[in-house]
């Protein structure tokens, strides 16, 4: 069996008198690709901003590669091995595609201040490693073509891929995506779903949130449902789909 790569017990979350989060506990194992579902306002957004950091959590733990995570903040949790994007994209529309992964590679950047003003020979060296590497992204999501051109003139679904090569810049353990396939048509959502194979099968563990249950039950290894902030399933992908509790979450009334 893979082992553990993150596991969550316990977690709680609550915005002023809403309880978004209760009790949310999980297990993501390494190398699978792990869904996240459920309607609107579940609480699956919530639970990934605990992951990466961008909510603090009021009870619970996550344990991440063995260790405790304190989750102060979203680059100590990418520094973790913890990569993200977005529901609402978000690059830098007026940098080059290439110049958005390139910031990605931050966190594993160890140049300073000083080091950049004066353009010291390892600054110079490390740059042009991360010039390196962020090529080699984009050649990977399939955009290489479109290094020069700036993000904002960029099709949608290529916008998404660029986000994924930035999340990949910072080598993360495990990578987040948040509705990735939202807004895509047939076409880009079976490319999407080309990639995220072709990452798992490149030994990275990828976690996904979708409004696209289709996707996630003909892509994931297993699946989580929460329904107002409390997980109501985890199992395969076929064992959630005809799961009772699920039905009636999405449907609204008990189904045999």
């Amino acid at each position: 069996m893979s082992p553990v790569l993150l596991e969550a017990r316990n977690i709680g979350k609550r915005f002023g008198g809403v309880q978004a989060l209760k009790d949310v506990s999980l297990t993501i194992k390494s190398g699978e690709i792990y869904g996240l579902i459920g309607p609107n306002g579940a609480g699956k957004t919530t639970l990934f901003n605990v992951f990466t950091g961008l909510y603090p959590r009021d009870s619970g733990e996550v344990i991440f590669c063995g260790t405790t995570l304190t989750l102060d903040s979203p680059h100590a949790v990418a520094a973790a091995g913890i990569a993200r994007t977005f529901q609402n994209i978000r690059l830098f529309g007026n940098m080059t595609a290439l110049e958005n992964v390139m910031v990605g590679r931050h966190p594993r950047s160890y140049a300073g201040v000083f080091s950049a003003i004066l353009r010291t020979r390892a600054e110079r060296a490390e740059e042009a490693g991360i010039r390196r590497r962020a090529d080699e992204l984009l050649h990977y999501v399939g955009i290489a073509d479109r290094a020069g051109d700036l993000a904002r003139h960029l099709s949608y679904g290529d916008q998404r891929r660029l986000e994924i090569a930035r999340a990949l810049a910072t080598d993360p353990k495990l990578l987040a995506l948040d509705e990735p396939a939202a807004g895509m048509n047939a076409t880009e959502t079976a490319a999407l779903r080309r990639l995220i194979e072709g990452l798992r099968s490149d030994g990275l563990t990828v976690l996904l949130i979708e409004h696209d249950v289709k996707l996630v039950l003909g892509l994931c290894d297993r699946v989580a449902v929460l329904d107002y902030g409390e997980k109501i399933a985890e199992d395969a992908p076929e064992a959630v789909r005809a799961n009772p509790k699920v039905i009636e979450a999405y449907l609204g009334a008990s189904t045999a």
